[in-house]
Parts: structure tokens; C-alpha cells; sequence
């Protein structure tokens, strides 16, 4: 069982006019995204990279940001991390395309992969912030450090922070339940199974994402169907 909630003070941003345009839907915040040059990132891309998955579900993932195949394709998570996301929803029911919206805090493609900056995570912020009101999550997933500073304003700490249920004052994330977890890249640098490992502990983080999107769709699919980690082979 996750402990209860706690409350943070999402980063501040200053307003934009580009900000304040009011998205009619996805496909139109897309086409801002592609024509946006609000930090350097946009002159480097080779494609931006918005979202994949269902826009009406009721579970967000939010990343870093694209790597180089993300920059390539157009979609976020599709290399190695992106699978293993997949892998790690599928035990425990959850399809990443049918169940979940996966998008990144920043939608171009950083220099050799490097983190975002500060302002550069707060350039691309009104973006994001757009599609969480269009989407309308209830539970949202921060997959990773970087996620967490760009979504929460928390530097560092996920070891302490994951597993738990957090909430925010922000407009944008107001009603919402968010959880962080470790990122699926760091999980490929350390692939133990065992007790208290951290692809462990991304299980039964998991299993609590799972139990609270029952509760919410009680009623609706019957129930769910979990499996390990070993059953996935993850």
C-alpha cells in the first residue's frame, strides 16, 4: 500500500503569449509544437516528439525527453527504455498504446543526449501543461529524475520519492495522483530481479498503479491480470 499523498509546489513559469493559446486538440498542439523555437533545442531536432498512446486514458507517462531514435521516428519511447516500458506496463495489464498516454518533458531531442536544462524544461512546459488539460489523467507516472524536477520541481530524490503518491497546487496538476519511478534506461543498467533491487521495487510500484486504476474502472473490465517480473522475462 502506498503511503499517503503528499503535496508539492510545481516549478513556476513565466506566462507566454505562445503559452496562453488556447489548444482546440491534440493535433493542433502537435502542429505549435513543430513550429516552436522557444529554446535551442528546436533548431537541432530532426522531428519533434509530442506523444503516442491514447489520448482518453486515464494513466500519463511522462519522460525525459527524445533520444536518438525518438528524434527519428517522431515517437517517444521506441528504443531500448521505451520497450522495456512496454514490457514493465504489460505485467500488470497495463498496454502502452491502449492504456496510457507516454509523452516527455521536452519534445526535441537534446545534444548527445544530455539532460535538459532548467530552461529549457521550463520553455517546453507550456506544452506539456497542455496536453495534461487536454488529456485529463487521473494518475500520472514520472519516469525518472529529470521527469520529477521538470513536473514537480524536485531535484533528486527519487529513491526516497518513488513508489508514493504525490500531489501538486499547480492548475495543471490539481486532482491529480502522481507517482515517480525509476526511469526504464536505469533499469537497464541495473537488470537484477532480486528482492530490493530497483526493477523490484518498479514492480510493486506498478502493482500500485494498477490497483489504483482499478479502482477507478471498477466494474468495467473484470479485473486485471498481473505478472512478475520473471514471468515477463524483464
Amino acid at each position: 500500500m502506498a503511503e499517503p499523498a503528499a503535496s508539492f509546489r510545481a516549478p513556476v513559469t513565466t506566462p507566454d503569449p505562445l503559452a496562453a493559446t488556447a489548444m482546440l486538440d491534440l493535433a493542433s498542439l502537435a502542429e505549435a509544437c513543430a513550429a516552436c523555437r522557444r529554446c535551442g533545442l528546436g533548431s537541432q531536432r530532426q522531428q519533434v516528439v509530442v506523444s503516442r498512446g491514447n489520448p482518453r486514458a486515464r494513466l500519463m507517462v511522462i519522460g525525459e525527453g527524445p533520444g536518438a531514435q525518438e528524434d527519428a521516428s517522431g515517437q517517444p519511447f521506441v528504443g531500448r527504455a521505451g520497450q522495456l516500458l512496454d514490457q514493465m506496463l504489460a505485467s500488470v495489464a497495463i498496454d502502452s498504446n491502449r492504456d496510457a498516454y507516454i509523452c516527455n518533458v521536452v519534445k526535441c531531442r537534446p545534444p548527445d543526449n544530455r539532460k535538459p536544462t532548467p530552461a529549457e524544461m521550463a520553455a517546453c512546459r507550456p506544452w506539456l501543461e497542455e496536453q495534461i488539460r487536454v488529456v485529463d489523467p487521473a494518475l500520472i507516472l514520472l519516469a525518472g529524475a529529470t521527469a520529477l524536477e521538470g513536473v514537480l520541481g524536485i531535484r533528486g530524490g527519487i529513491t526516497r520519492l518513488r513508489g508514493r503518491w504525490h500531489r501538486s497546487d499547480s492548475a495543471a496538476l490539481a486532482g491529480r495522483q502522481l507517482m515517480p519511478i525509476f526511469h526504464p534506461s536505469y533499469l537497464l543498467r541495473n537488470p537484477s530481479r532480486q528482492p530490493d533491487s530497483p526493477k523490484w521495487h518498479t514492480w510493486q510500484d506498478l502493482q500500485e498503479v494498477r490497483r489504483v486504476l482499478d479502482g477507478l474502472d471498477l466494474g468495467e473490465t473484470g479485473g486485471s491480470t498481473l505478472r512478475s517480473p520473471v514471468q515477463q522475462g524483464l
